[in-house]
């Protein structure tokens, strides 16, 4: 075997004792932070193909119902940080993972929102525009775009220019006009 290919199979060994670690403790805090570092593998997409094998981006979708929010902060980063391979995207998209996505819009935690939203630009297709840019979702990035907090001003306003056309964000203005349907604000 070869540096390199020894090298991954090691990490492969690794990945797969975090996940084994995450499904076998009953420790909060352990799962926080084998699922950190798995998000973290997340970012390399030299890892991808392992991450796969081991099912981890449904782990991180599973992750986006619990209530601990650390859970889901770590669960939200892992999906934004994966969804743009074009299998991982397929997979997240067939599996329902855009409505837990979405969810993710109304939590309290700055970086969740955030995720949710640079995710939701990356799984955003011509298969998948129509449940994405729905007028909650576009009334959501409107309250968003003037936001004190310029991470999430800035972020919803590329969402509104680059995604949504004049008429879906003429129609997400009147929607909130005259009714209370929408997302909450994330608190600054």
């Amino acid at each position: 075997m070869s540096g390199k290919q020894c090298a991954a199979a090691d990490r492969f060994q690794y990945l797969q004792a975090l996940v084994t670690e995450f499904q076998d403790t009953d420790s909060i805090e352990a799962k926080e932070q084998v699922l950190a570092n798995l998000a973290n593998f997340s970012y390399d997409p030299n890892n991808f193909s392992d991450l796969q094998q081991l099912q981890v981006p449904d782990l991180f979708m599973d992750m986006l119902t619990e209530d601990n929010e650390n859970l889901v902060e770590f669960g939200i980063g892992g999906i934004c940080n994966m969804c743009l391979d074009k299998t991982i995207k397929r997979h997240i998209l067939s599996s329902g993972g855009l409505s837990l996505i979405i969810n993710c819009l109304s939590s309290s935690r700055e970086e969740t929102v955030l995720s949710a939203v640079t995710a939701l630009m990356y799984l955003c297709t011509a298969a998948s525009r129509a449940e994405i840019i729905t007028p909650p979702v576009v009334e959501c990035m409107l309250r968003f775009s003037v936001s004190a907090n310029s991470r999430f001003s800035n972020l919803a306003k590329i969402f509104l220019e680059d995604y949504c056309t004049d008429a879906q964000v003429q129609e997400a203005k009147a929607l909130s006009q005259h009714t209370a349907l929408g997302i909450p604000l994330p608190k600054d």
